[in-house]
């Protein structure tokens, strides 16, 4: 799908346990203005949603599947959708404005999910709209997780 990059993270471990990077500023073009960490509980559904002008940088620690629909008439890729699912090794997924995403908890244990978004929620001091049209309460929706 054009500009969604996703890939597990390199992971250097030792005794202590683990450590992987998630962003560096020398190997993205993305300049995070916040961060989040959300946790989902096993077979919880997150979205679907898009954003206007914000591209979500996830990092997704678990077993999710992760859900895209390009909603970019311009884009290459317009109307294509993909179903993609994470390993046990944590996992970034760069996601631009204007493509549909959700995400389900695939694995038997809590998940967590960094985002590192390159808007604010609701603008500085959250005196804006959110830039975000949700579609998980619209039966109506083309962007629908049928399983």
């Amino acid at each position: 799908m054009d500009g969604f990059e996703i890939r597990e993270l390199i992971i250097h471990k030792d005794q202590r346990g683990w450590l992987g990077e998630i962003i560096r500023a020398d190997e993205a073009n993305l300049k995070p203005l916040m961060a989040y960490l959300s946790m989902t509980t096993p077979g919880t559904v997150r979205g679907p949603h898009e954003h206007q002008e914000q591209t979500d940088f996830f990092c997704f620690i678990g077993r999710f599947r992760i859900y895209l629909w390009d909603n970019r008439k311009t884009s290459p890729t317009y109307q294509e959708n993909k179903i993609i699912n994470t390993s046990d090794i944590p996992t970034v997924a760069i996601v631009p404005a204007g493509i549909v995403h959700a995400y389900k908890n695939i694995g038997d244990n809590t998940g967590f999910v960094i985002n590192l978004p390159d808007r604010l929620y609701k603008g500085w001091g959250k005196t804006e709209p959110a830039d975000e049209i949700r579609y998980e309460n619209d039966l109506s929706s083309p962007f629908r997780i049928i399983e």
